[in-house]
């Protein structure tokens, strides 16, 4: 059966793993997470490493992830540019804007709208600037999809506000598994995310970007509640740090 083995890494930070063994990181921040425990340097293996935006809690250490592990770097054409100018091979880059699409090994990787600030966060830049290497302000905000070829098909809204396009994201790439942001304070909240699952219709939909650390607290119980009555198709599955989902056809089960 197919299968997807998801593992929360803390705030908006993911791992996903496929039944090929194709390893991703979803906007790794670890150093200086106040919710991870896995450091960069744990990072032994990446295939691929997806960054929604350039904001210090979602670049994090994408670029350094990428150096170590060779892994194929996905973000918006702004954030290729500045991965080449921190020493981020151009063979490993694989810039997109939303609505376009790219596939690495058995993963194909459909960059999504998402409505966000946008800002590069200074930690990521070469200091001093080398010649030529403009300073970008900010690129493309976004989400991901990723249809693997087993069959699994997660949607990564990344940082956003509710939009009814999360309906024609559902109608065009039928995900089974949603990840949306419920912090209510830099994100979406509680009441949004619900509103989000009834129009994503995913199985399962699992919460992040929020908690006491990071000063973004939300109900999860609430949500949860929420989204039974708004579309009772759909499960919420809270993650703690380093806890797994295994997605399984249509199920799931949550370890450790």
């Amino acid at each position: 059966m197919a299968q997807l083995k998801i593992t929360y890494l803390g705030h908006a930070s993911f791992r996903f793993e496929s039944e090929q063994g194709t390893v991703s990181y979803f906007d790794p921040w670890l150093d200086d997470n106040p919710t991870a425990t896995l450091s960069r340097d744990q990072v032994d293996r990446a295939d691929i490493v997806l960054a929604t935006h350039g904001h210090a809690d979602h670049i994090g250490d994408s670029f350094e992830i990428c150096k170590r592990t060779s892994a194929a770097f996905v973000g918006d054409y702004e954030l290729c540019e500045v991965a080449t100018a921190v020493g981020v091979t151009e063979e490993s880059l694989r810039p997109l804007n939303p609505g376009g699409s790219t596939t690495i090994r058995d993963v194909e990787i459909t960059m999504t709208q998402a409505h966000h600030s946008q800002s590069l966060s200074d930690h990521v830049l070469p200091h001093p600037l080398p010649e030529g290497v403009l300073y970008h302000t900010g690129g493309a905000t976004a989400g991901f999809v990723m249809a693997y070829e087993s069959g699994v098909t997660v949607y990564d809204a990344g940082d956003t506000c509710l939009f009814s396009d999360m309906q024609l994201i559902s109608q065009m790439y039928g995900p089974q598994v949603a990840i949306l942001p419920v912090g209510g304070k830099f994100t979406m909240g509680v009441r949004e995310g619900a509103r989000a699952a009834s129009l994503v219709r995913a199985d399962i939909v699992i919460p992040c970007h929020y908690g006491e650390a990071v000063g973004q607290p939300a109900n999860i119980a609430d949500l949860t509640r929420q989204v039974e009555i708004l579309c009772p198709g759909t499960a919420v599955v809270p993650l703690r740090t380093d806890q797994s989902v295994v997605y399984t056809a249509s199920s799931y089960v949550v370890s450790g």
